[in-house]
Order: structure tokens, then C-alpha cells, then sequence
């Protein structure tokens, strides 16, 4: 699948409603900068190679990922990689999730999956998109691959 669009017809319809609403939630939210397009098969929204130009994983024709969305069998997933190296953004997020959502967090080290389409807390995914610039995500990206290049 080569765009979003198409992406976006081919959801199962008991995640449609929810996923365009996320969709629209991450759209509405994202900071200045980044460009949405297909990566590793879902709809990412990416550094440009113009701004980046080292690439993902120093692969030169490979956009940097920050947020992709995907629709499971069963559940959907929203990949913030900037969640990922920043202790600080991850606790707050686990923190405020539990405040507003009643079942437990479902969460691998950037995956964060909704099984049910009713606990879904737009506004705190909303204010997650926000709180990294793409400035501030190259810095954190480049600082993380120089650590672990060491």
C-alpha cells in the first residue's frame, strides 16, 4: 500500500470510526514540520530528509519516524517514537492516562494500543502530540543514537 488514503479504506469497520477520529486528533495536534506519508506500512508523519538528511538509523533515503498509526486485528496502535528516550514525556503520559481512562495502559516501549474504541483519550493523545517539536525530537533522536553509538 504506497498511500494513506488507500490505508485508511482498508480498516475493519469496527475500528474506522475510531481510527479517523485519532487520525484527526494526531493531524489537528502535530507540531509544525513534519509531513505525513506511508512507513514500514501505516501512515507515519515523518522528519523531512530536507531537515534531516541523515535519515532513520542513518539510512539516507529513509525520513526519520516520530507518530504512526496503524489498525490492528485487534486493537489500534499509535507509535510515538518520542515517548521512547524521554523518561520525563513517558511519566507524565502514564501518569494522566490513568486519570482519565478506567482499564490499564497497554503500552510496549513506543506502542501505545487501544483495544476498546470507548477508552480512547483523544484530548491527552492530543496534548501528547504536542508536547515534542521537530526540533526538539531531532535533538533527542540525534543525542540517543550518539549515546548508543559509543
Amino acid at each position: 500500500m504506497d498511500n494513506v488514503e488507500e490505508y485508511s479504506v482498508t480498516i475493519e469497520t469496527k475500528w474506522q470510526e475510531a481510527y479517523q477520529s485519532l487520525a484527526k486528533v494526531i493531524a489537528e495536534n502535530i507540531p509544525e514540520g513534519f509531513i505525513l506519508q506511508m512507513q514500514y506500512g501505516m501512515p507515519t508523519y515523518v522528519v523531512p530528509l530536507s531537515v534531516f538528511p541523515a535519515g532513520y538509523l542513518g539510512r539516507k533515503n529513509e525520513p526519520l519516524p516520530f507518530i504512526s498509526l496503524a489498525a490492528q486485528k485487534r486493537h489500534l496502535s499509535l507509535y510515538h517514537m518520542g515517548i521512547m528516550g524521554d523518561k520525563e514525556l513517558l511519566s507524565w503520559f502514564q501518569a494522566e492516562y490513568q486519570k482519565v481512562v478506567p482499564t490499564k495502559l497497554n503500552m510496549g516501549k513506543s506502542c501505545i494500543r487501544f483495544s476498546n474504541p470507548k477508552y480512547i483519550p483523544y484530548e491527552l493523545i492530543g496534548e501528547l502530540v504536542r508536547k515534542i517539536s521537530m526540533d526538539d525530537w531531532i535533538a533527542s533522536y540525534t543525542h540517543f543514537t550518539e549515546k548508543n553509538s559509543k
